[in-house]
Formats: structure tokens, C-alpha cells, sequence
């Protein structure tokens, strides 16, 4: 019989941990699922086109797959990511020792600090606007947390680890290479790890995206860099779990060692199915076009119902407000209309006027969506009248 109470209990995560986000959104499904033509989520980033044949075959071809799979990747597959990356941002500094494949993003993101040993001593600098699990990784760890509007002003003293995004989410905003030079060399000579979420880097639309590796930016040295990327919104892969690491060495070959020891390993025949997306730019070119077209029948809808769409310049996602309404009152409004969008207070203080929409959604919902914000402008005029 036990005789004094265990130190640990199921309760133990909530004292770290904040509710899960998403759970906020219960009361916006209730009521969009009372319209009579049933909702579109325009809340979640997922993809929802087919993921592409050549992807599909690779993963058959590679099935049987009884041994266990390398947590460092195959040669292969880490020589895919390094001319992908040479192909696609220009990126001329890596080899293929300087690759690490992860879980997916996520995994990676929310384990980082954890994976790099720091604790309540430590602060992690992160957007004040960003994607949560930024802030759960630092809270995982107990590291002290330091949240900033923008990275062009982060005083990095003190700072052992930033958290970068370009084009990011929600806001879709996209740094140039002098900015990202500017943030690289004031966290170099403070001995900051700047860690880069390039998992939007393929959609740039009013500018080109650079990655944090360009020589533009860090002149072909890696150190004190690491990107995470994702083939989640690229390839429609998200039901694959599969992402990557790459930059500094030295560093990577340590993360390498924790992740053998956790057993931490993209399965075989998802690194079969990674090659063949990274070697293939037709489907995402293609998956471009979808998201453009999307893009563009959803925004001048989206103006045409008084919302004012801020920055949005890259990423899967429009930054919308309305003059005199918080994001849950915008959020209301879209959910009446059976829509559901993400009140950006979800995404850090500085979002509580601003709502989140996808375009990761199939072309009948974007049209349906268009249709339902017609008329909700035509009610705001009668209402007026």
C-alpha cells in the first residue's frame, strides 16, 4: 500500500501546458454546423489534394521493409534534401552530413529545446504571433520565454535559442535576405542558435521567400543555424509525418545521438516516398496553381464583405480584420455563415483583431465560401438600409 502521494500525476501536463488551442474553436463548430448547407473549415492548414503518384509509387515500391529504418536517414535521402535545397533557395553550404530527417514539423519544433538540453536557466525568444507549439516546446522545458513583434528588433543578449518564420503563420508576412542578415549577425555575436521554420518557403506571392541559408544571408557558413522544414504542404503529405533539419554540423551530430537514443526514425518507406517528392518540381508546381486560383477567387469575397486583409504576402493563409471588431466577434460572424476561421488571439496578444482563413481547402468549399461571404454582404447592406 502506498503511502504517501506520488509525485507525478495525469495532471502533471496541465501545469506545464495551456488548453490545446483548438479546443477553443468548440463553440464556433456548434454553431456553424446549425447552417442548413453544413460548414467549411477554413480553420485547419491541412492539404487536402491528392498526394501525388509519383510519391504514392515510391512508398509502394518500398513496403516491405522488415529492419529497422537509420534515425541519420539514408544517404539517398539526405542527398535529396541537399540538391533540393541547392534547386530550390539557392542554398549552397550543405552536404549531406549536415541533414537530419524529423517526424514531420512538429515533433521536432515542439521537442528542440528539450533536444538541445535547456531548462528554467535558459530564455527562447519566440513571435508573439506564431505557430503555438513554439511556446510549448520553451514551456516543455521550463526555459524562460521572450516573445517579440519583430525580429529586426530582438535583442538577442541572453538569448540562447530564436524561433524564425518566413513566409510565417498566421500572418504571412516574409522577410528579405537584409533582414535576415541583420537578425543572423546580431544573434552570431550574442551566441544565439537562430532556428528558421522555412515550411512555407515554396509560397511566396507577392515576393520570393529566402531561405535563412541563402548566401545572401549567412555568406555559406552554417553555424549557429538550423532550418526546419516540412513536405507536409509542398507534396500533401501531412499523413506521412515527414520534415527535415539541416545547417550546422556540429550541432546535428549531437541532436543525431538523442534521437538515436529516443528511437526517433522516419520510417523507410516514408524516406522512399521523401526522395521521390523532393527530386519532383512539376507537383509542386502544380499544387501552386490549386493554391493560387484558391487564393485568388477567396480575396476580392473577403474585401468585398469589409474585411481589410493584412500582409498575407506568403504562406496558405489570409491575415483578415474588420474595423471595430475583435477576432471573436469576427469569428462569430463567419461561423453564422457556417465558416469556421481562427480568431488570431489563438496565435499570440497582438492577433485579437484579426481572424486566420485557409486556402488549403478543395475548390467547391472555396466556391461555397465566396458564395456564403456574398451574402453576408448582401445582409450588411440591408441591415444598413
Amino acid at each position: 500500500m502506498r503511502t504517501t502521494e506520488p509525485r507525478w500525476s495525469a495532471t502533471t501536463a496541465d501545469r506545464l501546458f495551456p488548453e490545446f488551442p483548438w479546443n477553443r474553436l468548440a463553440p464556433l463548430w456548434e454553431l456553424a454546423q446549425k447552417h442548413p448547407d453544413g460548414t467549411i473549415d477554413l480553420s485547419m492548414g491541412a492539404p487536402v489534394d491528392p498526394t501525388p503518384r509519383v510519391i504514392r509509387d515510391a512508398l509502394i515500391g518500398a513496403v516491405d521493409a522488415p529492419g529497422y529504418p537509420s534515425t541519420e536517414g539514408s544517404v539517398t535521402l539526405r542527398a535529396a534534401v541537399v540538391n533540393y535545397l541547392a534547386r530550390r533557395g539557392g542554398i549552397r553550404c550543405l552536404t549531406p552530413e549536415m541533414v537530419l530527417p524529423t517526424i514531420g514539423s512538429k515533433e521536432v519544433i515542439s521537442q528542440l529545446p528539450a533536444f538541445l538540453g535547456l531548462g528554467k536557466d535558459d530564455v527562447i525568444a519566440i513571435p508573439d504571433l506564431g505557430y503555438p507549439t513554439y511556446e510549448i516546446g520553451a514551456l516543455a522545458t521550463q526555459s524562460q520565454i521572450v516573445r517579440y513583434l519583430d525580429p529586426c528588433e530582438v535583442d538577442t543578449t541572453g538569448v540562447a535559442m530564436l524561433w524564425l518564420t518566413s513566409p510565417s503563420n498566421p500572418e504571412g508576412r516574409i522577410l528579405g535576405s537584409a533582414d535576415l542578415r541583420h537578425i543572423l549577425s546580431r544573434a552570431r555575436s550574442t551566441g544565439t542558435l537562430v532556428v528558421s521554420d522555412e515550411c512555407y518557403l515554396e509560397f511566396g506571392w507577392t515576393q520570393e521567400p529566402v531561405s535563412i541559408l541563402h548566401p545572401d544571408v549567412c555568406d555559406d557558413d552554417s553555424s549557429g543555424i538550423l532550418i526546419c522544414s516540412s513536405l507536409s504542404k509542398r507534396s500533401n503529405l501531412a499523413g506521412y509525418r515527414a520534415g527535415f533539419l539541416a545547417g550546422d554540423q556540429a550541432l546535428l551530430a549531437k541532436l543525431l545521438e538523442y534521437r538515436k537514443h529516443m528511437g526517433q526514425m522516419v520510417p523507410s518507406p516514408v524516406q522512399a516516398a521523401m526522395i521521390a517528392a523532393l527530386d519532383d518540381d512539376e507537383h509542386v508546381a502544380e499544387q501552386r496553381e490549386r493554391y493560387l486560383s484558391r487564393r485568388l477567387a477567396l480575396r476580392p469575397a473577403l474585401e468585398a464583405a469589409g474585411f481589410v486583409i493584412d500582409h498575407s504576402d506568403g504562406g496558405l493563409y489570409f491575415w483578415v480584420r474588420r474595423e471595430g471588431e475583435d477576432c471573436w466577434q469576427i469569428a462569430e460572424w463567419l461561423a453564422h455563415r457556417g465558416v469556421i476561421g481562427v480568431p488570431g488571439e489563438i496565435y499570440g496578444d497582438s492577433g485579437r483583431q484579426h481572424v486566420r482563413l485557409t486556402i488549403t481547402v478543395d475548390d467547391h468549399d472555396v466556391a461555397e465560401a465566396v458564395s456564403r461571404l456574398k451574402l453576408g454582404c448582401s445582409d450588411q447592406k440591408d441591415d444598413k438600409q
